[in-house]
């Protein structure tokens, strides 16, 4: 069987959530005998422009067969502005003024979406819902469109172009059961074949230098708190850092806040706040392995990854009560606590903090959790047998 996996972005450096799992799942389906993979992709790198970055044309990356089409047109300059309007009321858009939406938005990609037609893909995987290479794609190939949505509770899901896409699709893959929810109770699809699946967790690389990662972080040998990922206002570690700054004024001490991952948005500057930007992943996992909580602090995210290798790594999690699908799995792993105001940040982060027993039981939980559910020999064998009874 072929399939054909359509991110607007692709690439090892590429660290967005939806991205990062459509390359995890190519590059473990190509490694199983009888299925070939391909990717269809644009040459962009950065989500907030979509400029060209990776030369157009073939590739073979880690034994995916690569194709990256060059987009007529990134983000518009004034984007933010004409969103702003738009999505104050997403129900109320015209189809007009949504394809006008998702053209600004970028990256605009009509020959991308001209190749997957001519793909000769069994199966053709959109992900995320977002971008234009979904909402164009997929209504063209629908009689074997597999959608991986990562989709959230958010203003563009509520737009009704976006019924045709969701009401499309072939089959669906959900991350988690709260994104499942979402969709059911937001498009009638609730008879269209769907797995909840989730991702595969890779363990730690070999060879993690502890006293490097620290000195990449600026932490020396103080106890930290760490969270993983852009550093977004969007994904609430603006909210995170004036927190934090509250809880130091609160308790004076040496306990740093380390952010790991690209900066969009920066937050206030703090003498206890660390920033390291982009990380290798021995470096992430030193650092994982050293904090004495991780914080996820997103409000919408469709899976949340980086808990689960928090876990791994043996670090307790305190997560925004907010995020369905990261909650769920602290509830189904017993494996931390979660907060949805200041005061709850604070007493969670206090309890976690002072109770080394608590801390390490949660811990502890948390990686049998991920060792019996997201090892990723048990995940491409549920996958795979959902694509060959769907599509096969």
């Amino acid at each position: 069987m072929k399939i054909a996996f359509v991110p607007p972005r692709y690439g090892a450096e590429v660290v967005g959530g939806a991205e990062l799992a459509v390359r995890k799942y190519a590059e473990h389906l190509a490694e199983v005998p009888g299925w070939q993979v391909e990717v269809l992709t644009t040459t962009a790198f950065d989500s907030t422009t979509w400029a060209d970055h990776y030369p157009e044309g073939d590739t073979v990356e880690e034994g995916v067969v690569v194709r990256r089409i060059r987009a007529r047109s990134g983000r518009a300059p004034d984007f933010d502005a004409i969103s702003a309007r738009l999505l104050a009321d997403p129900t109320q858009v015209t189809s007009a003024a949504a394809e006008r939406w998702f053209q600004l938005q970028g990256p605009w990609a009509p020959d991308l979406v001209d190749a997957v037609v001519a793909s000769d893909a069994d199966v053709v995987a959109f992900s995320p819902y977002l971008y234009f290479p979904t909402v164009a794609g997929l209504p063209r190939v629908a009689g074997r469109s597999l959608l991986h949505a990562a989709a959230h509770d958010e203003a563009p899901l509520h737009l009704p172009a976006l019924a045709e896409v969701f009401g499309g699709a072939r089959a669906f893959l959900f991350y988690s059961d709260a994104e499942r929810r979402l969709v059911e109770t937001t498009f009638p699809v609730a008879a269209t074949p769907s797995l909840t699946l989730g991702l595969g967790v890779d363990g730690p690389p070999p060879g993690v230098d502890v006293e490097l990662a620290r000195s990449v972080a600026g932490v020396g040998d103080r106890p930290f708190l760490v969270c993983v990922g852009r550093v977004d206002d969007g994904k609430g570690t603006g909210l995170l850092a004036r927190w934090f700054a509250a809880y130091k004024d609160q308790h004076p001490g040496p306990l740093a806040l380390v952010l790991v991952g690209q900066v969009k948005d920066r937050p206030p500057e703090h003498p206890d706040l660390f920033l390291t930007g982009r990380v290798d992943d021995p470096t992430k996992w030193a650092l994982l392995a050293e904090a004495e909580v991780f914080v996820s602090p997103s409000p919408n995210e469709s899976f949340g990854i980086a808990p689960l290798e928090a876990w791994w790594a043996g670090t307790p999690a305190l997560v925004n009560a907010l995020c369905m699908p990261i909650r769920d799995h602290v509830v189904a792993a017993d494996g931390g606590l979660w907060f949805e105001r200041y005061a709850e940040f604070a007493g969670a982060l206090g309890r976690l903090l002072g109770d080394a027993e608590l801390a390490a039981g949660l811990a502890a939980n948390g990686r049998r959790f991920v060792e019996a559910t997201y090892a990723w020999p048990a995940v491409i064998d549920r996958y795979t047998r959902f694509l060959s009874r769907v599509f096969g």
